[in-house]
């Protein structure tokens, strides 16, 4: 087993790339703290996706397949999740 870390595709906040920048603007707000009376509570779990609460599947893909998904979101400046979403949805309405 080897120590060296692995190396992750970027972090993400509904599709912008997280910089260092950002993190240092929240982290200095956060600091200076909340107007706890102008939070709005929000509903636990996920959004909906669609009619009902939407159902997690894991899929395998290889490694170019992976780095040409994660190129065009960030290209598109949408989640990885959103061109898969897409693609599956295009696929299932073609007609055979």
């Amino acid at each position: 087993m080897t120590d060296e870390p692995t190396e992750r595709p970027p972090m993400r906040s509904k599709g912008t790339l997280v910089t260092d920048e950002m993190l240092a603007r929240l982290a200095e707000k956060a600091e200076a703290g909340f107007d706890l009376d102008r939070l709005r509570p929000r509903p636990p779990g996920r959004p909906r996706i669609g009619s009902s609460p939407a159902e997690s599947l894991s899929v395998r893909f290889p490694p170019e397949m992976r780095h040409q998904l994660h190129e065009r979101a960030e290209a598109e400046h949408v989640s990885e999740a959103d061109i898969i979403r897409q693609a599956v949805a295009e696929h299932l309405t073609r007609t055979a």
